[in-house]
């Protein structure tokens, strides 16, 4: 009995937190203007993003050797390489470069922090201090604003220069990670993540179709229930998942966004 009045609690305190909705329409809005405002310039201009302080370098730095329960994200584009071979390199970069940061954007407008840039992905990771509840909400609907962010704001951009569109497959996961640096210099040495949630997303991303959200089961159980409605379990054909749970050993189920 105690366990359902501390969910129904629960469930309050995000609902609470939640009900921003018609400020966070506002924000999208806001936010897909300005992205489109990036990429125009980039593309004719050749303007140039704003460097922006690593909040996610500090962070680690203060937190070596811990143990952190977080969300994982990783976003990949889709199809760059078939770009690359049709389109000129001085242009795929300044698309992929403009895709990467706002990508970056994003995360850190979701509460999140962006751990790096790999090719033409990128990984964020929120980090679930007191509320596994809302951080898990703040990483799903950090994956929504990507997909709105690129459909919306970057490919009607890309269209008028008859650019392709982008798309992009994004994967998240739940679990901890410790937090290593790779030397004895306290400020100059690299820090990274390391555990299975960031090794599991980026296996849940890889299975994504273009312009596909999965997540995996520790994510989907922590989503405020009005947003569990929008996702669905993934149905596997013959073994192409086989990853385990790390808490049960049974298949490590996989969900996917139909909202």
């Amino acid at each position: 009995m105690s366990e359902n009045i501390n969910e129904k609690n629960d469930n309050r305190v995000v609902d609470m937190l939640l009900s921003r909705n018609v400020e966070a329409a506002v924000d999208s809005e806001s936010m897909i203007l300005e992205t489109q405002k990036r990429v125009w310039g980039a593309l004719k201009k050749g303007y140039e993003y704003s460097g922006v302080h690593d909040e996610s370098e500090d962070f680690l730095r203060k937190n070596v050797f811990s143990k952190l329960d977080m969300m994982v994200l990783y976003v990949d584009l889709v199809g760059s390489t078939k770009m690359a071979l049709e389109m000129p390199s001085d242009k795929i970069a300044t698309i992929i470069s403009s895709f990467a940061q706002e990508m970056a954007a994003v995360i850190r407008q979701h509460h999140g922090y962006v751990l790096k840039f790999v090719g033409d992905a990128v990984i964020g990771y929120f980090v679930a201090e007191s509320n596994s509840l809302l951080t898990a909400d703040n990483a799903v609907n950090c994956a929504k604003s990507m997909n709105t962010v690129i459909q919306k704001g970057i490919n009607p951009i890309l269209d008028q220069y008859d650019y392709p569109d982008l798309m992009v497959k994004i994967g998240v996961d739940f679990g901890q990670n410790i937090v290593v640096r790779y030397g004895a210099d306290e400020q100059h040495s690299h820090v990274d993540l390391m555990g299975p949630a960031m090794n599991i997303a980026a296996k849940i991303q890889s299975m994504a179709k273009p312009n596909q959200i999965l997540i995996g089961s520790d994510v989907c159980k922590r989503l405020h229930p009005n947003s569990q409605k929008d996702f669905q379990q993934m149905i596997w054909k013959n073994d192409e998942w086989n990853y385990r749970s790390r808490h049960t050993g049974e298949i490590y189920e996989v969900f996917e966004f139909k909202g």
